[in-house]
């Protein structure tokens, strides 16, 4: 992990030498909490590699899973425009909040965004490193590459076939198209992230991320 940031730069008076530093989960995106820091816990944060925050009524430093496990591993820091807020990029091991839940703002509320994916992305992957008894998906990393793309053509097909007929099962078709596709890049040693980040590099250089 190398990390750029000029501590001194940052706006430390305004706070009474203190930052607030909002915690995102860097593959998910999820906001998992909110923390502050001086310049010690920053420093540590920077040198350890594992996110570290100053406890405003306890005065003192504090490791993120320092008692519970559930540490923080730094990707990337980012200041704000005024220099007075900082964004933690971080790879959470275990729940980020003390009462057991991903985030500190609880769970549920983010069914249907894009950590969706992330989380699919991880359930398969693990699937595939701890293949559980009974487990489809691990049926499928065993039957192999050639089956798992035959059952992306077939989910394919039945995906344009509800299109084309306007059936009201295209969102679950999708849905099954979306998960085998998954599959086949994790058995490809690749993700959705790499497929994401030809989409950017399309939309950077055309504009429009689908136009060919």
């Amino acid at each position: 992990m190398k990390i750029e940031l000029d501590i001194d730069t940052l706006d430390w008076e305004k706070g009474n030498e203190l930052l607030p530093a909002i915690v995102q989960d860097a593959n998910s995106m999820r906001v998992l909490m909110l923390g502050y820091v001086n310049k010690e816990a920053l420093r540590k944060t920077i040198d350890t590699g594992l996110a570290t925050f100053y406890s405003r009524s306890q005065k003192r430093l504090w490791q993120k899973g320092e008692t519970s496990g559930n540490v923080m591993r730094m990707v990337d820091i980012k200041a704000d425009c005024d220099n007075d807020t900082l964004l933690y990029f971080v790879v959470p091991k275990g729940p980020a909040c003390h009462k057991g839940t991903r985030t500190c703002f609880g769970d549920g509320n983010d069914k249907t965004d894009l950590s969706v994916l992330a989380d699919l992305a991880d359930t398969i992957r693990d699937r595939r490193a701890n293949p559980p008894t009974g487990s489809y998906t691990a049926k499928l990393f065993e039957a192999g590459l050639s089956r798992i793309a035959q059952k992306v053509g077939e989910e394919g097909v039945e995906t344009a076939l509800a299109a084309a007929t306007r059936s009201t099962s295209m969102p679950e078709e999708a849905a099954d198209l979306l998960y085998h596709l998954f599959v086949l890049l994790e058995a490809s040693d690749l993700s959705y992230k790499d497929v994401l980040s030809i989409l950017k590099d399309r939309a950077e250089k055309k504009g429009l991320a689908n136009d060919n």
